[in-house]
């Protein structure tokens, strides 16, 4: 490990001494090492060893690299690909194709992130359709990325169609390669989507990888504030806490709280200051964080704290109907039993469900409740959950 600490370290003598025996030992050992810290390292310093692993290759040297192929890091790949690109001939790039065909998933991977960068991979496309749908994440990132360059509007068409698939995994995996395509222009049909699916949260954590919360918010509000519900109700269980990060939350509830106040975005807000109360008064949540994210968690919470509880809570019964997109979020925060009886009368199985465990959790369940509700509940399992509550 002391290698290690110098590779990663701030001292130029020692790291300049360790990574020149990293590539000129092609020392596969170290590499692996130095792999494993991956998720331990901050993005900073990744960048500094991937620059330095640059900086030690030359002409004479560079294809000892080979030898690390078979260990894959997403911090690494763009780097030996430029490596490859710099100090490489025809022979490097029969090697990368060897590598694409038959290689192990790490150097197909590799192999690809090195066609990226080549400028005639149309040859490769039909083995890049293939491999987007590879379960080894990275090789299925780096083909899509490929795939969107070449604007490959057969594999982009294949995955809208799943969209509409029965099978919500199916349509799952869709919107996860739309994502990365970088489709912006499917973004209503990924919306459209997630309002029907039991993956909505997750599919909401897609979303901002294909358009930030915020010019979600300034270019189809209603749909935006939707997106936020299911992001704030899957941290920290579906999404990571460090995502307030990534989001940039704190600048989107700023947005949201320059706006007036409408039942729709009360439902985000209540919501919110009820999450980020919850994630800065339990330890458990942020054991795991790093200071950023936990600053920036406590910043959002400081920022809803003065937020009016009975005031959200009065703009929600606007929500209370089947239609509503945000009925589901409003329903945990409404207190008259009367509007939640009236919800018994929904054709919405689901929602049925979900008003009967708030009677429940109430402690105002009673067997009038479970008799309407039984009328609109069709599948026998939801009749046997009703019954047994």
């Amino acid at each position: 490990m002391e290698l290690i600490k110098k590779l990663t370290g701030k001292n130029p003598q020692e790291y300049e001494s360790a990574t020149k025996l990293l590539v000129n030992n092609a020392d596969i050992e170290l590499f692996k090492m130095l792999v494993q810290q991956d998720d331990f390292l901050f993005d900073f310093i990744k960048t500094n060893v991937a620059r330095h692993i640059q900086q030690a290759c030359n002409e004479n040297n560079y294809k000892n690299l080979y030898k690390f192929l078979t260990i894959y890091s997403p911090t690494y790949d763009l780097t030996f690909a430029e490596i490859f690109h710099r100090y490489g001939d025809e022979n490097t790039t029969n090697y990368m194709q060897e590598m694409f065909y038959n290689g192990s998933n790490a150097e197909k991977a590799y192999a690809t992130k090195y066609f990226l960068l080549y400028q005639n991979s149309e040859n490769l496309i039909e083995k890049l359709r293939e491999y987007a749908k590879s379960d080894f994440e990275p090789l299925a990132i780096n083909s899509i990325e490929i795939l969107a360059k070449l604007n490959d509007n057969v594999s982009k068409n294949e995955a809208i169609e799943k969209l509409h698939s029965a099978d919500e995994f199916e349509q799952y995996e869709a919107i996860k390669f739309l994502v990365m395509y970088d489709a912006k222009d499917c973004i209503n049909e990924i919306i459209a989507t997630m309002k029907k699916s039991s993956f909505a949260e997750n599919i909401a954590s897609e979303i901002p990888y294909l358009i930030s919360p915020n010019e979600l918010l300034n270019s189809d509000y209603e749909n935006g504030l939707l997106v936020m519900c299911n992001i704030i109700s899957a941290i920290p269980e579906i999404i990571s806490p460090s995502a307030v990060c990534d989001y940039e939350l704190y600048s989107v509830f700023e947005n949201i709280l320059s706006k007036p106040l409408e039942s729709s975005s009360a439902v985000v807000l209540r919501l919110a200051k009820e999450k980020f109360e919850e994630l800065t008064s339990n330890e458990e949540y942020l054991y795991d964080s790093d200071k950023n994210t936990k600053d920036e968690i406590a910043s959002i919470s400081e920022l809803l704290s003065n937020l009016n509880n009975k005031k959200l809570n009065s703009y929600l019964y606007d929500e209370l109907y089947e239609e509503s997109d945000f009925v589901f979020f409003a329903l945990d925060f409404v207190d008259e039993i009367e509007e939640l009886e009236a919800l018994l009368e929904s054709d919405n199985q689901t929602l049925v469900l979900k008003v009967l465990t708030r009677l429940k959790d109430k402690g105002a369940l009673a067997e009038i409740h479970k008799t309407k509700a039984l009328k609109h509940l069709k599948a026998e399992e939801l009749k046997n959950v009703a019954l047994a509550l």
